[in-house]
């Protein structure tokens, strides 16, 4: 058994809400199989694509975009043809989708972003965030620059889950780890966080969904609930939003290790 399959829930689950960002497909770091893996194991009535999802800045450079890359459209267009709205938010690295912003092809839309209303009556701005992030918006050489440097963590970050896999180990991500050490980035992450919330503020919403800084979290910036969807190249991560309003941080590592414990305690019930 492969670590995507590992990654499916035990049978298909309705739920009311998915959110994933940050796919970048069209690079070699996007974990295209295990996101695959994860959109089968949901039936969901409407799911947000909140940003990044296909690489327009890498594949102006060079085109790379293997069968698992396809499997991923064809996986959100089959949810589509099964009834599912899918509402394609724009990201900085997508960017050259927002010329076509408020195209709606069918159950399928494409917007600079969105208000979300959950079942227990929140109102949420759903937005990638590169807005609010100052180097991307107005110093984009050194946006490209730091671009090159997390891809060579990311370069890292395969090879190292690479020989894990073969070795037996669950997903575990560097680029993350490492994100979380370095005190800049931390502190990068907190002013972002603090941006988005006050535009919340201002446009008396209750709380956020977002992407782009690949830092997956639900937690409380004053009054906001901030809720970001986190990455498919580094943590593999989305939001789920249950029926009755509640929203859940899935990761793939987390799902992995739940998975491994029952197939011991059920080796364990036969021993």
């Amino acid at each position: 058994m492969t670590s995507a399959e590992l990654a499916r829930p035990s049978r298909k689950q309705r739920v009311r809400t998915l959110w994933i960002s940050d796919v970048h497909l069209g690079t070699r770091d996007c974990q295209a199989e295990h996101l695959s893996q994860f959109l089968k194991g949901y039936h969901a009535d409407k799911i947000y694509l909140v940003g990044d999802i296909i690489d327009g800045w890498k594949l102006r450079s060079g085109m790379y975009w293997p069968q698992a890359h396809t499997n991923v459209i064809r996986r959100l267009l089959t949810m589509s043809k099964r009834g599912t709205e899918v509402i394609y938010v724009t990201g900085n690295h997508d960017e050259f989708l927002r010329r076509y912003s408020k195209l709606i092809l069918g159950n399928i839309q494409l917007v600079d972003e969105a208000v979300h209303v959950t079942a227990d009556g929140r109102h949420l701005l759903v937005i990638h965030g590169d807005q609010f992030d100052v180097i991307t918006r107005y110093h984009r050489w050194l946006a490209f620059l730091g671009d090159s440097a997390y891809e060579f963590t990311l370069t890292l970050n395969r090879w190292l889950n690479h020989w894990r896999a073969k070795y037996g180990y669950g997903y575990w991500s560097l680029s993350a780890y490492l994100k979380h050490k370095v005190k800049t980035a931390v502190s990068f992450i907190s002013d972002f966080e603090e941006a988005i919330a006050h535009e919340c503020v201002k446009r008396e919403l209750h709380g956020v969904v977002c992407g782009h800084i690949h830092h997956a979290e639900i937690r409380k910036v004053g009054e906001v609930d901030y809720l970001n969807c986190g990455d498919w190249v580094e943590s593999c991560t989305a939001l789920i939003e249950h029926w009755d309003g509640t929203i859940e941080l899935y990761r793939l590592a987390d799902a992995q290790a739940r998975e491994a414990e029952l197939k011991a305690a059920k080796v364990a019930e036969l021993a």
